[in-house]
Formats: structure tokens, C-alpha cells, sequence
């Protein structure tokens, strides 16, 4: 949607008030009187219950939702209030309102988030503490948040949410972490529910957060952000960039929060989910067109925490028009088609990276090629792993592998 029309305001018109359990008791002088002076005020059933009858006319949020940020634009000019649970720029509408209004037209006064009223209630450090939401996120991607020792807050959907979060910890090997449920925190209906994952059937109410402290078993496998995973890690039919040319690749790619990569020829998915498991906010297209191939990326995608792995059945070069501009590009399959090379490249934004692999010589000729026309970089990965031979053990190459790396000045 497009930023909406911003005329000449002197002061903000639109004052987003976080609110917690406690009610207006818990709000500031100043959000009790925006909510005084409002013309209009916008948030959801629980709040309007939390504050009361008021002057101004009450908006429940409309489905689907940027209806709401519509008719909410449409106020632009009167005293509008819109409410929040906690901080309204922590997983909540703030953020939200933001990428459609300009700051300078908001006036954001945040409550106590949970995660705050959550690591007071525990004696945790929140600065030690991963705080994560799966409310309307996969819950497959909690499995990335995953490692013996951490400690996690999670904000959820509802009062279904500790158990499947329970179901996921047990599948995960970490049935024996403490899942503590922190009910209506800050208000007159606290309550709290603690046990092992693997015990956990407590009936808790929607309005909760959950907090973790891992504990993995003994044969649990535990996997880092750190490019490389093993190649066990995923469900494959050979198709897949092994472990070691996998980390390579990875470091010449070089993944940055919030950037962009185009894997083409995905196979199973490993390059594109590592990098979206190596950076926050990361972006991944992978095309694939075979169907089975394209079954295992999306489960190995979800089961590595990372099921936001966008997975399109199309060939390359022409499945790659529709797609975003990339600050990466990884070319694992498909190097021999047509202008493979010239239309990533003409793509790429700059000072983007650019990884091709080829394991075969036609594809190495037009690596080849690329270097000696874009320049970059040329170098061969062996790899030979150690495996039995009769009684004894020998060393067993794994396919050589051709690598350009370039960077788009």
C-alpha cells in the first residue's frame, strides 16, 4: 500500500497509547488526555473493555486489516488515538503504522511491554534473553531460535499457543526445557503455569507469554547460525551443495540483515536457507522446477526454523523478472541456460554478490567466461573426506568444484 497523502499538520493528529492490564490506572497523564480530546479511537475488543465507555467513537479493526489503515487515513486532520498492548513499536501496530504515515504525524506513548513486565516478573536480564512472536508467525520458525542454555520470550497467538509450543520443544529434542506461561501480566488476573515441555497440559488463557529456558538431551542436535550445517541436515536426493563448498559459498556471499538473495537451481533448499538463518530479516527467493525437489526445500525449510523461504517453481533466467532486485545472488543450477550470467548480473544492485558453482566443464567454460569478461574471482574446491576402505581407511574426492565469485561495483 502507498504511503498516504500527508498534508501541512503542525503537531501529530494520530497518538498511539500502549496500554496494559492495569487500564487507564497504568496510562500517563498525557495518553489519558489524548484519549480525553480523541474524536475517534481505533484498537481492539480487549482494549475498549480495558477502558471504558469514552467520549469519542470507538473503531474496532476491521478484516482484513489495512482497511482499517485506510478509513484511518481518512481521519487524517482530527484527534485520532489508536491502542496498543504494551510498546506499541515491539511487534505491535506502531511498527505497523509507521511504513504508512509519517513519524512527524505520530505522537507513540508505550506502556511496559511483556517482555519487560515478563523478565521483571522472572529476575531475568532482558538484554540475555531472545524475544520472539509467533502471533500470526509460522511457528516452525521458533526451531531456528533453538540452542542448550538460551533463554526465550514468546509472544503468542492465544491460549493454544503454550502447547504447541511445548509439542515443537519435544519434537526438537528439547522436551526437558522449563516452559513457564505468564497469564494477563501487570493486571488484577496475573497467573502463571511452569513445567517441562514434555509434561506441559496446563489450560491457560489467550492473553499470555511464554517463557523458555532450553534444555537439550543428550542426542539432540544442535546447529549455530554459522554457515555449514551438516549435510544430515537436510532431506536430499544429491542434489544438494556439500558442507564444505556450502560454508565457502556462503562467506563469498556474505548475508546482512534485511538483504536479498536469489538462489537459482535451489535443489533442496541448503544455500538459501542457511542464508536466512545466518542474518535477521534476511530475504530468500529459490526457483526450482522440479515438484519433488521443491517438497524437500519447504521441509527442510520449516524444520531448520525458516519457513518464510519464498520457493517458486520456475526456470531461470525468465522466472527471475518478477522477482525484487537481489544484494546476493547464488547460481547453483540451470548455468548453461541462455544468458544465465548477463541477466543475473544486469540484475544485481550494487556492490551486490554474485556466486556461481560448477561441477561440470561446460559449466566451468562459462565461468570462465564470466571471469574473464566481469573480472571477479576463479577458484577450484577440492574436497576429499576420510571412509573405509575394506578394514583400513582412505580418502574418497568429493566432485571438484568451479567457483566465480564477483561483486558488482
Amino acid at each position: 500500500m502507498a504511503n498516504l497523502p500527508a498534508p501541512n499538520l503542525p503537531t501529530p493528529w494520530l497518538t498511539i497509547v500502549g496500554i496494559g492490564e492495569d487500564g487507564p490506572a497504568g496510562l500517563s497523564n498525557v495518553a489519558r488526555a489524548a484519549l480525553e480530546n480523541a474524536q475517534h479511537i481505533y484498537g481492539a475488543a480487549r482494549h475498549f473493555q480495558l477502558i471504558g465507555n469514552t467520549k469519542a467513537a470507538q473503531h474496532p479493526w476491521p478484516s482484513p486489516f489495512k482497511a482499517g489503515i485506510e478509513a484511518l487515513g481518512k481521519r487524517r486532520g482530527s484527534p485520532v488515538v489508536v491502542l496498543a498492548t504494551g510498546d506499541p513499536q515491539w511487534f505491535g501496530i506502531g511498527a505497523t503504522l509507521s511504513r504508512h504515515i509519517p513519524a512527524e504525524e505520530m505522537l507513540c506513548l508505550p506502556h511496559s511491554s511483556a517482555f519487560s513486565l515478563a523478565s521483571a516478573k522472572l529476575g531475568w536480564g532482558l538484554q540475555e534473553v531472545d524475544c520472539l512472536s509467533v502471533h500470526g508467525r509460522p511457528l516452525d520458525a521458533l526451531r531456528a531460535a533453538l540452542y542448550p542454555g538460551g533463554k526465550l520470550l514468546l509472544l503468542t497467538a492465544n491460549g493454544e499457543s503454550p502447547a504447541q509450543i511445548a509439542d515443537l520443544l519435544v519434537d526438537e529434542g528439547y522436551g526437558r526445557s522449563r516452559l513457564t506461561v505468564l497469564e494477563h501480566l501487570g493486571g488484577p488476573k496475573e497467573n502463571l503455569h511452569s513445567d517441562l515441555a514434555e509434561h506441559f497440559t496446563a489450560n491457560v488463557a489467550d492473553l499470555n507469554i511464554v517463557a523458555v529456558e532450553l534444555e537439550a538431551g543428550a542426542f539432540t542436535p544442535c546447529y549455530g547460525r554459522t554457515p555449514g550445517l551438516p549435510d544430515t541436515a537436510f532431506n536430499h536426493d544429491g542434489k544438494l551443495t556439500k558442507q564444505e563448498t556450502r560454508a565457502v559459498t556462503l562467506a563469498k556471499l556474505r548475508p546482512l540483515p534485511g538483504q536479498t538473495l536469489w538462489d537459482v537451481g535451489a535443489g533442496c533448499g541448503s544455500i538459501a536457507i542457511e542464508w536466512l538463518r545466518a542474518a535477521p530479516r534476511t530475504i530468500a527467493y529459490a526457483l526450482e522446477p522440479d515438484t519433488t525437489r521443491r517438497a524437500r526445500a519447504l521441509a527442510n525449510a520449516a524444520a531448520l526454523g525458516v519457513p518464510q523461504l519464498h520457493l517458486l517453481e520456475a526456470r531461470a533466467p525468465e522466472g527471475l523478472d518478477a522477482l525484487p532486485e537481489p544484494d546476493a545472488i547464488f547460481i547453483g543450477g540451470g548455468l548453461t541456460a541462455p544468458q544465465m550470467i548477463e541477466t543475473c548480473s544486469a540484475r544485481l544492485k550494487p556492490s551486490g554478490r554474485l556466486v556461481a558453482n560448477a561441477v561440470t566443464l561446460e559449466g566451468e567454460a562459462i565461468l570462465l567466461s564470466a571471469y574473464q569478461k566481469y573480472g571477479g574471482e576463479l577458484s577450484r574446491l577440492a574436497v576429499s573426506r576420510a571412509s573405509p576402505v575394506g578394514t583400513l581407511t582412505g580418502w574418497r574426492p568429493l566432485m571438484t568444484v568451479t567457483q566465480w565469485n564477483w561483486t558488482k561495483q
